[in-house]
């Protein structure tokens, strides 16, 4: 996955359709929520048994990417929009994250 190519698409689709001004850091984090509390609502009532086996059929599996799809692209735009490297950014919070919670000694 090209993160550069990706957020070139995502400006060109938004400069197509003229909605450069809706997107604004606010309003992206905002659709960005919107879109993970529907990728929620597809395991909400479900038992941890089921919610494990939503992806197995294919019919699960192509509702729950396409949700995760859209709260990636929205995350992308709002990178984009704040600058934000997001491979450096993912790099630095692994390392903090492996500060913080060692592997456990066995």
């Amino acid at each position: 996955m090209d993160i550069d190519d990706l957020q070139a698409q995502l400006r060109s689709f938004a400069a197509d359709r003229d909605w450069q001004p809706f997107h604004t850091p606010k309003n992206l984090a905002m659709a960005l929520m919107v879109e993970a509390a529907e990728l929620l609502e597809l395991f909400q009532w479900l038992t941890p048994e089921e919610s494990r086996s939503l992806a197995q059929q294919a019919e699960g599996r192509e509702r729950v990417g396409e949700e995760m799809a859209d709260v990636l692209l929205y995350l992308l735009q709002l990178a984009d929009h704040t600058g934000v490297d997001l491979e450096a950014a993912v790099t630095r919070k692994l390392r903090k994250n492996a500060i913080k919670h060692p592997p456990r000694v066995r």
